[in-house]
């Protein structure tokens, strides 16, 4: 990996954000097929459970097991809405992302940013001056242009 080169002057940012288009940019953090995707497996996973249940012999259930069950599949749950939900923005002031906490980079505090295109997700991985990396997904054509010009900006060296 290189290692990053000086910041980019606020010509470079200025008219990176012209070539990003119109800001604020906002779009679905997901793609629709892993949003979808990620309520259809919630929904086969709960049917398992009710039919496993409902199967069950006539005998007193686990009650450790029910409630790991239950709460795992609650955190399932509250990860879906937060997919469905989530939106990635860019605009003059910087980069953010809803999700269960809100994830935002001022523009003077990216120090490095990479593009990774993963399977699932569309990726441009942050890292800030104070060393601590913010990831933010990209699940529209127009944030995964946005972040590959990004990274092509923030990783000179």
């Amino acid at each position: 990996m290189t290692s990053p080169g000086p910041a980019p002057s606020l010509e470079e940012r200025a008219a990176l954000l012209r070539e990003i288009g119109p800001l604020p940019l906002s779009g679905q953090a997901w793609p629709d097929w892993v949003r979808i995707l990620a309520w259809v497996v919630l929904a086969v996973l709960g049917v398992q459970v009710v039919t496993t249940a409902i199967r069950a012999p006539a005998q007193p259930f686990d009650t450790v097991l029910a409630v790991v069950v239950v709460l795992c599949f609650v955190g399932l749950l509250f990860v879906s809405w937060h997919m469905q939900t989530s939106i990635t923005t860019i605009d003059e002031r910087g980069l953010r992302q809803s999700w269960f906490t809100r994830r935002e980079v001022a523009w003077e505090d990216v120090r490095y940013a990479r593009f990774v295109p993963m399977l699932f997700s569309k990726r441009l991985v942050i890292f800030t001056h104070r060393g601590k990396p913010v990831i933010l997904q990209g699940g529209t054509r127009e944030l995964r242009t946005a972040f590959v010009k990004i990274a092509q900006l923030y990783r000179r060296g």
